[in-house]
């Protein structure tokens, strides 16, 4: 069922219909799509970088310290008081409806799936290709170990083929599930896995309450207010998961997908203590390269308190 809000401190973003960034640019549409498509000159990128070397994560991380390991992409493995929760989880050789075509994996997994430990919950951020992998989310549900918590409108994709139990949640909700609170915030998106779906589900981020702990994974986001709002409720976070990649050309993905430059400017807004880079390095879905976000993010970033993993590599962040 699609409803609004229930909680007044995010501004209204659905209009009966469909959903809508708030006071915010919106996604391009069909002509301006065949204006890129045409027009770009995309950055060369290997066909595969064989750079991978993959690490196996402890079955659970106990006492004080917050492990975080970058999987792939915006897969993020993170490890606190007992509690394992995987973010937007691809394993798959391709980001696409297809198996024979759609963007192709340029790197592997840091983490093989026979070395991933138990997975108490599964963070859905929204519908896209590369974030919502249903061959990797059966596979999960198969393990009987999960739960999923999914923005608006999402779950019906995954109760269709086996997978849950889930929790479906709108802007200002919150799931709690043992001892970790979910809370769904905003993010400057869009929706769709068809052609004629588009808007229909909610996208979002998540605020991860657990103990005297707050992680917040921005899913995939433009910059804007929302992360003053996500300050303003939450207090600064110790964690920030910030998206990088998939940003050129500015004139099409500023509306959509944060460079580095705002990812910087998103880490200060929210007091992040560190934040850890993600949406980047494994497809190539726009105009840069896979490693260029790595390369610009690291020329400007604090290098002590905004961290670039490679696939596969963790930190451990004190209290």
């Amino acid at each position: 069922m699609l409803r609004e809000a229930s909680d007044p401190a995010y501004p209204r973003h659905f209009d009966g219909t469909r959903y809508f960034n708030p006071g915010a640019g919106q996604a391009r549409g069909f002509l301006e799509v065949l204006r890129w498509k045409t027009t770009s000159r995309p950055e060369k990128s290997p066909r595969f970088v064989a750079d991978v070397v993959p690490s196996k994560p402890p079955s659970s991380v106990e006492g004080s310290d917050l492990r975080v390991t970058l999987i792939n992409h915006s897969t993020v493995l993170l490890q606190y008081a007992g509690v394992n929760i995987l973010t937007d989880p691809i394993w798959s050789q391709r980001a696409s409806p297809f198996t024979f075509a759609g963007p192709r994996r340029r790197r592997a997994p840091g983490v093989r799936w026979e070395d991933l430990p138990k997975i108490d919950i599964v963070l859905l951020s929204h519908n896209h290709y590369d974030h919502l992998d249903v061959a990797t989310l059966r596979r999960l549900a198969n393990r009987r170990e999960s739960e999923f918590v999914v923005p608006t409108g999402v779950a019906p994709v995954l109760r269709s083929r086996g997978v849950g139990p889930v929790h479906e949640l709108e802007w200002g909700d919150q799931a709690s599930i043992g001892s970790a609170a979910i809370h769904c915030v905003p993010a400057f998106h869009f929706s769709a896995r068809g052609l004629f779906d588009r808007n229909r589900t909610l996208w979002c981020g998540y605020m991860i309450d657990i103990g005297d702990r707050l992680a917040y994974f921005a899913g995939d986001t433009a910059f804007g207010p929302h992360f003053s709002w996500i300050r303003d409720r939450f207090g600064p976070p110790s964690l920030a998961l910030l998206p990088i990649g998939a940003y050129a050309p500015r004139w099409f993905m500023s509306t959509v997908h944060m460079g580095p430059e705002e990812a910087v400017q998103a880490h200060q807004i929210l007091g992040a203590r560190g934040s850890v880079a993600i949406h980047h390095g494994t497809f190539q879905l726009t105009d840069e390269s896979i490693d260029t976000p790595k390369r610009e993010l690291r020329a400007i970033a604090p290098a002590d308190s905004f961290l670039v993993l490679d696939n596969g590599q963790s930190v451990s962040l004190a209290p």
